[in-house]
């Protein structure tokens, strides 16, 4: 069962590459193990004659109640039971609200979009925080930390988290895809990382190369740098806040690189693409979440001169139809 499972999953890989006419050599999907899931998003609202906390259900409006789930770490399926009644005041006329849970060292960090609720029952649930093991809570932008500030461990450093920032599914998956980027720069000693977020690979290059970390993000980008000098034993990390889809690494700018690292959001990362194929940057390592997005850029890489030398799926979306992936490429 479990290989016919990952053999489906490998298989939206191939078919993605297949449909941009590329052929390369995909290894078997990397699974990750249940239980390991430390962010997750959920739906709070009112059903037909309960209120619900849970998934959406696929193609409807309706919301999936759950008091339990076997691919979320049991620091957050534990707590789902608490976290409905604790959050269910909140909701006041309002028909939905969506909850963000992130797994932090400290407890949960907990973000609350589509309500506003009074200061009286923001204050009440800040009271309760303890007993639903949040560790933050955000509503509508307004934070109270209430047992320090969350923080992450990324290959040694400890990095602050900015509410909704982005982090890799789970600890293990993470693993594995940092193992992949290094082994894909290989030796590399001058590497850029875009879209680098709070520094998911540029903590574990940075031990042996110099490493310029590009990001948007202002909060994210930020938490990098900060968690970057307090670091020892790092090689020089240097980060620039830009906005890589509207302002891309230019050919001339990539010159001083031995290598690239590449992790876009869904949507892909075109306009890099078309500056990286222009460029003489020896070695590419893309890292994505959406195997089509991702084959249209490995498309336009290989159009500009690169061969894929490999591509591994890494299962870190249990039970869904999503994919990681990790593709090399050189010149």
């Amino acid at each position: 069962m479990l290989s016919a499972y990952l053999a489906w999953k490998r298989e939206q890989v191939v078919a993605a590459l297949a449909s941009r006419g590329l052929e390369a050599p995909v290894e078997e999907a990397r699974p990750v193990p249940l239980a390991s899931r430390r962010r997750a998003a959920f739906a709070l609202g009112r059903a037909a004659d309960c209120l619900a906390f849970g998934y959406g259900a696929a193609r409807s409006h309706d919301i999936v109640d759950i008091s339990a789930c076997p691919v979320l770490s049991s620091s957050i399926a534990g707590r789902l039971p608490k976290l409905k009644s604790a959050l269910a005041p909140l909701l006041g006329g309002k028909r939905e609200a969506r909850v963000a849970l992130t797994e932090a060292e400290q407890g949960l960090d907990v973000m609350i979009e589509g309500i506003r609720p009074s200061p009286a029952l923001f204050a009440k649930l800040a009271a309760t925080g303890a007993r639903i093991g949040a560790a933050r809570i955000t509503i509508d932008g307004e934070s109270v930390i209430l047992a320090g500030e969350p923080t992450v461990t990324l290959a040694g450093a400890q990095v602050r988290l900015p509410p909704g920032a982005f982090l890799q599914a789970s600890r293990e998956s993470e693993t594995v895809l940092v193992g992949l980027v290094k082994e894909g720069v290989g030796c590399a000693k001058r590497l850029a990382d875009l879209f680098a977020g709070i520094g998911t690979f540029t903590f574990a290059l940075a031990g042996s190369a110099e490493v310029d970390a590009f990001e948007q993000d202002e909060a994210a980008i930020a938490a990098l740098a900060g968690a970057a000098r307090t670091t020892p034993k790092l090689k020089p990390v240097r980060t620039f806040s830009r906005d890589l889809f509207r302002a891309p690494l230019s050919p001339r700018e990539l010159a001083r690189y031995d290598a690239v690292v590449l992790d876009p959001p869904r949507s892909g990362a075109k306009a890099q693409a078309e500056a990286l194929a222009a460029s003489k940057v020896p070695k590419v390592v893309m890292v994505s979440c959406n195997p089509g997005t991702c084959a249209r850029d490995l498309r336009i890489l290989v159009d500009g001169g690169y061969r894929i030398t490999r591509v591994v799926p890494v299962d870190q979306f249990l039970f869904s139809p999503h994919i990681e992936l990790v593709a090399e490429l050189e010149r």
